[in-house]
């Protein structure tokens, strides 16, 4: 296979889009299960509360308009072709003016800070943002995208388990995270749940988790089962949409794993709110 030149502008012009389009328009299965949670809500407010959700939903489809004030941090998952070369630019570059753009032309809220703890002046422009990038063979750049707010990134968490605590430690860390969240996040939510590899790939899993559709599940059937477990037991919680009451505490359950070290069984929990922004693309 050849080499495949791809112009820096067209990296560009790709994530402007992708940015734009995951801050107004919901993902149709994040949309299906707030509909579907509002009929088998049994709540009066939290029926309430999703049809506000859905029809804020639609508002913002229609006038392409934020579907929150807090458009996220700027999250990129890159499967960078290793037959790919960009020209006029580098990616990291490309990239960077994409989230700019999309930021300022689509009057997205500018997010970020410059110094995470003594400055805190923001950049104005939502950069630098978040790019995770894996080389796979092929001419093709695949990029998945989310502006990821932070009232439920704040609520995450990580714990280095040892293998001793098993199936069940996993799962009380994972509902203890959540319970210990409690209405924080904007109910209902999406839990993203990493498992394996070490400190920081654990958490990028996790991260990766809530970018995942709502509407698949793990392909191993023994996770595909603690997903459905999971997300029973965080619904019998009672926070409900907003926190005020129901059995729509979340709308879905994602893990993803990685192998291990035999001494170590890495968990982390990432939660996104029901705003749940990403897109894809395939350059």
């Amino acid at each position: 296979m050849q080499m495949r030149a791809v112009k820096a502008e067209q990296i560009t012009q790709a994530v402007r889009r992708l940015f734009m389009d995951c801050n107004y328009y919901i993902g149709d299965d994040i949309y299906n299960a707030l509909c579907t949670a509002r009929e088998n809500e049994n709540s009066e407010t939290g029926r309430s509360v999703l049809s506000q959700i859905i029809e804020n939903d639609d508002i913002a489809r229609a006038e392409q308009i934020p579907l929150c004030q807090d458009t996220g941090m700027a999250v990129l998952f890159v499967k960078y072709g290793d037959k790919v070369m960009v020209e006029d630019g580098t990616f990291a570059e490309a990239v960077t003016e994409g989230v700019r753009s999309a930021y300022r032309d689509g009057y997205l809220r500018k997010s970020v800070v410059s110094d995470p703890v003594f400055d805190r002046v923001n950049t104005r422009d939502n950069t630098p943002c978040v790019i995770h990038t894996e080389i796979v063979e092929g001419d093709k750049i695949e990029i998945l995208a989310g502006g990821k707010g932070f009232g439920s990134e704040n609520m995450s968490k990580i714990a280095m388990l040892t293998p001793s605590k098993g199936i069940e430690g996993v799962k009380k860390f994972i509902l203890d995270t959540v319970r210990e969240a409690g209405p924080n996040p904007c109910p209902p939510m999406v839990v993203g749940v990493g498992i394996g590899g070490t400190f920081e790939k654990c958490a990028e899993l996790a991260k990766i988790a809530t970018f995942r559709r709502i509407d698949t599940q793990n392909p191993d059937p023994r996770y595909a089962r603690l997903e459905e477990e999971l997300l029973t037991e965080i619904n019998r919680m009672g926070f409900g949409p907003a926190g005020l009451g129901g059995n729509t505490t979340a709308i879905g359950v994602n893990i993803e794993t990685f192998p291990t070290h035999i001494a170590g069984m890495p968990v982390a929990v990432n939660i996104c709110c029901h705003a749940a922004r990403h897109a894809h693309t395939v350059i």
